[in-house]
């Protein structure tokens, strides 16, 4: 698989380097999350075709199908990952939440309409790229 992302998980990937560099042991825990489910998709050999404990479909979105990776229980953690299968061999990652445990299912509630302005906006920036 494939795997590319939205500018916004490229700053939100940026910033928690810099927080990891600081020390910030939070930011170390959800940094190492975020790359273990990078993995994960990487490991896929297409878009999956049902859920699992860690890949779900994330029912709220809207325009675009996204799914959600997620790591085993940890108490008082929960990150998220949100990502889009382009087709068959081609995953973007959207976003990730590093406090979905805080926040409860507030998150799923606007992160299917946030992961899709995402995608549109990475599908708009691709397209000026090919012209």
């Amino acid at each position: 698989m494939l795997i590319d992302w939205t500018d916004e998980f490229e700053q939100m990937l940026n910033r928690l380097d810099e927080q990891v560099e600081a020390g910030d042991a939070d930011a170390a825990f959800t940094r190492r999350m975020v790359m273990l489910q990078l993995r994960v998709l990487q490991g896929l050999d297409s878009e999956p075709v049902e859920e699992s404990a860690e890949l779900k479909p994330v029912q709220q979105s809207r325009d675009h199908l996204v799914w959600r990776l997620s790591h085993p229980y940890v108490e008082g953690k929960a990150v998220r990952t949100i990502v889009w299968f382009a087709d068959r061999d081609h995953v973007v990652v959207a976003l990730f939440a590093n406090d979905k445990a805080q926040m409860g299912d507030v998150f799923y509630s606007s992160v299917g309409t946030r992961a899709d302005q995402l995608i549109d906006k990475y599908l708009h920036q691709r397209e000026a790229e090919e012209r």
